[in-house]
C-alpha cells in the first residue's frame, strides 16, 4: 500500500506542472459555467425568475467532459514511462506490477477528483438562488456516478497507457474503447429493443437513466467497479508481459 501511495502522490502532483491537466481543467470549469449561467438566464428571460435549480446542468456536461478529458489525464501515465526508458527502472524497482499500475491510476482518480469537488461550486450556487433549494439525493446520486464513471474511465485509460508508447496512439484509442462502452452500447440497445445483456453493458444508461435521476441502482455500481477492476487487471498483465520480452 505505501508503494500504491507514493506512485500516487508522485502523479498528482506531476500534473499541477502539465499543461495538458490545465487546458482541460479550463475546459471543463468554462462548459460547465457557460451551462450553469445560461440555464439561469434563460429562466430569467423566459419566466422572469431563476428556473428550479437542477443539478443535471451541471452533471450533464461533466459526463460529456470526461469522456475527452480522462484519456488526456492517463495518455501519459505508462506511455511516457516507455517512450523514455524508464519503465525498466520501475520493473527492477521492488514495486510489483499492480502497485505500479494502481499507483498510476489513483494519481489521476485524484486529480479528476480534484476537479469534480471544484465544481460543486456550481450546484452549491444554485442552491442558494432559489427557494426550497436543490435536490440534495439528486446531487448526490449525480455526483456519485460522476465518480463512478470517472473510475471506468481513467482505468481503461491506464491500461491502454501500458501497451503504447505513444501518447497520441494511446488518447485516441482510450477514447475509441469508451465510446464503445458510453455510446455504441447504448445504440446497440435502443436497436436491439431494449437486449437485458446490451442494456446492462450500456454505461451511459446506469449514468443518465439511474444515477442523473436519483437512483443508484446496484447493479449500476457493480458494473462500474467490475469495469475498473477489469481494465486495471488488464494493465497489470500488460505491464508484467515486459518482464518477459
Amino acid at each position: 500500500m505505501r508503494n500504491i501511495w507514493t506512485i500516487a502522490k508522485r502523479e498528482y502532483k506531476a500534473y499541477f506542472s502539465s499543461f495538458t491537466a490545465y487546458l482541460f481543467a479550463f475546459v471543463i470549469f468554462l462548459v460547465v459555467g457557460i451551462f450553469t449561467t445560461g440555464s439561469i438566464v434563460y429562466g430569467l428571460n423566459y419566466y422572469g425568475q431563476v428556473p428550479p435549480p437542477d443539478v443535471q446542468v451541471v452533471a450533464g456536461p461533466m459526463a460529456f467532459l470526461l469522456v475527452l478529458a480522462c484519456p488526456a489525464f492517463t495518455m501519459r501515465l505508462l506511455s511516457e514511462e516507455q517512450r523514455l526508458g524508464t519503465i525498466e527502472l520501475l520493473l527492477t524497482a521492488p514495486v510489483r506490477d499492480g502497485e505500479l499500475v494502481l499507483g498510476k491510476w489513483l494519481g489521476s482518480f485524484l486529480m479528476v477528483l480534484s476537479l469534480i469537488a471544484v465544481t460543486l461550486i456550481y450546484p452549491i450556487a444554485l442552491n442558494f438562488m432559489t427557494s426550497p433549494g436543490i435536490d440534495q439525493g439528486l446531487m448526490i446520486s449525480s455526483y456519485v456516478g460522476l465518480i463512478l464513471i470517472s473510475a471506468v474511465f481513467l482505468s481503461i485509460g491506464v491500461a491502454v497507457s501500458s501497451l503504447f508508447s505513444n501518447q497520441v496512439a494511446s488518447y485516441l484509442v482510450t477514447t475509441a474503447i469508451i465510446v464503445v462502452f458510453w455510446v455504441i452500447f447504448s445504440i446497440l440497445a435502443q436497436v436491439g429493443n431494449g437486449n437485458p445483456l446490451l442494456s446492462f453493458l450500456d454505461l451511459s444508461s446506469h449514468f443518465y437513466n439511474d444515477m442523473m435521476q436519483g437512483v443508484l441502482s446496484l447493479r449500476g455500481v457493480v458494473y462500474a467497479l467490475s469495469l475498473t477492476a477489469g481494465f486495471l487487471m488488464l494493465g497489470s498483465v500488460s505491464v508484467e508481459t515486459r518482464r518477459w520480452r
